[in-house]
């Protein structure tokens, strides 16, 4: 009997998740035949499955959880919250000492001053929320039409509609009717997949600058085209790092147009990129900021939106003219989510989380790029702890498998699962972003684990005649 059919006996988990879950970015037709696979506890850079076996979150889950999966003082925190105050709300100037004590440590926190911060409880609500904002904004401000918001090919900033509009991938506009009117996307800035021959790293950024301002031309310019969103460094399309020069190039074209610039910190900010935020390493200076993920370390669900005052002032106004500001969630700056976030950022403080990110920085560059010269890879990428291997059928030409007949990408990912590591495979792109307390030990054994995983999936390609050499 295999360990599918096994784990499908009686009342087991896997059993019951069949039956009764809906999960999630899931095939729910291959779900029904091979069941989850379910995790039952974790302890530092590692989690464990129920049936005992041990693997390296090589994810940090869903790129989140820097501190790892076991953390005492995160648990008390939580504990002692729930008992003083467990629950109450923001609305109708109501408040509570941990949403205040939290919106004040980001406010210092900030890579630019800004004025005020708003919760939520998600990436997909706090991007969401940044499309009402500017809406909202331009209305305060006697221009109806400004409401166009740029975002980007293999951009990710969520799953809610409008979040999931901003979002630049197909998978998540097909079916669901997206993206909605007034979401535009420019190019992606992936020199390797998009720069053409001939074309340096600056004259590819200078082109993608050139094709944004084209766009905004299009779609009507200052008076119609409001904000741009941007993830410092891309996660979800691929973990791309835009080329030097970039975004000084495309802020300026921002700045011509009278646009908001929005930064999507959601992977990037708390220490990801080697930086607190990655604005401050790919030299961004955004009007607006939302963060997520590691504001908790993920062991509670929260988000943030920081606004500089030229937006405050305009909400502010508005809200006064018209009576209020009609937006926020029951769990908008939830007291035992912020108590956590609070403590999380004091524990970052403590261990100096940011600088121990800094200094594996290079360790994690240099793992990524002995994958270079292997046979399958086509690009090594990394920027602070997070990075990715592109597989490649021929390295010459970049010339990419069949998605769909032969999945390269999703075979690494299986085979590392089955030496215990996880990664995560978009297309043939192989992502890399452990907890940030992860040691050079710990790193190496990571690299270690993920090496066999392309080895053996070249094996395979190579036997099935899918790769030449």
């Amino acid at each position: 009997m295999n360990d599918v059919s096994r784990s499908f006996r009686g009342n087991s988990n896997a059993a019951r998740d069949i039956a009764h879950h809906l999960h999630p970015y899931t095939n729910f037709k291959k779900h029904e035949a091979t069941g989850p696979l379910t995790i039952v506890r974790g302890r530092g850079i590692y989690v464990m499955d129920d049936d005992g076996k041990e693997y390296i979150e090589g994810m940090a889950g869903l790129w989140s959880a820097a501190l790892g999966f076991s953390n005492e003082r995160l648990a008390t925190v939580a504990y002692e919250q729930m008992k003083q105050l467990p629950f109450y709300h923001a609305f109708n100037q109501r408040s509570h000492e941990p949403a205040i004590n939290l919106a004040e440590k980001l406010k210092s926190m900030a890579p630019v001053e800004m004025s005020k911060v708003f919760f939520a409880n998600s990436g997909s609500e706090a991007n969401d929320t940044v499309v009402k904002m500017v809406w909202y904004m331009n209305n305060a401000l006697g221009r109806p039409k400004k409401k166009k918001i740029v975002s980007r090919i293999k951009g990710y900033h969520g799953i809610t509609v409008a979040a999931g509009s901003l979002t630049g991938l197909p998978n998540n506009h097909r079916s669901f009717d997206l993206p909605i009117a007034g979401i535009v996307h420019t190019g992606c800035p992936h020199y390797y997949r998009f720069g053409v021959a001939g074309e340096s790293e600056e004259q590819f950024a200078t082109r993608c600058a050139e094709e944004l301002e084209a766009l905004i031309v299009k779609e009507g310019g200052a008076d119609q085209v409001a904000a741009m969103i941007c993830e410092p460094v891309m996660g979800a399309g691929g973990v791309i790092v835009p080329p030097k020069g970039y975004y000084e190039k495309i802020q300026a074209v921002c700045k011509k147009y009278d646009m908001l610039f929005v930064a999507d910190e959601v992977i990037c900010g708390f220490g990801r990129t080697g930086n607190v935020w990655g604005c401050q390493t790919m030299n961004i200076k955004p009007d607006i900021l939302t963060c997520a993920k590691a504001l908790s370390a993920s062991f509670l669900p929260i988000s943030a939106v920081m606004i500089n005052d030229k937006v405050y002032q305009a909400l502010m106004m508005e809200s006064d003219k018209i009576g209020t500001w009609g937006h926020g969630f029951t769990y908008s700056g939830h007291p035992v989510a912020a108590a956590v976030a609070l403590e999380a950022q004091k524990i970052y403080d403590e261990i100096d989380l940011f600088g121990h990110a800094k200094r594996m920085t290079p360790v994690f560059h240099k793992h990524i790029q002995s994958f270079a010269d292997h046979p399958l890879i086509g690009e090594a990428m990394s920027v602070g702890m997070v990075g990715a291997l592109e597989i490649v059928a021929d390295k010459k030409t970049k010339a990419a498998f069949d998605l769909a007949t032969v999945g390269a990408g999703n075979r690494v990912s299986n085979h590392a699962q089955a030496l215990g590591l996880f990664v995560r495979n978009m297309g043939d792109r192989v992502a890399v972003c452990p907890p940030l307390i992860i040691n050079e030990a710990e790193l190496a054994d990571l690299f270690g684990r993920l090496r066999q995983s392309l080895d053996a999936a070249l094996a395979d390609l190579t036997s099935e005649g899918h790769f030449k050499g």
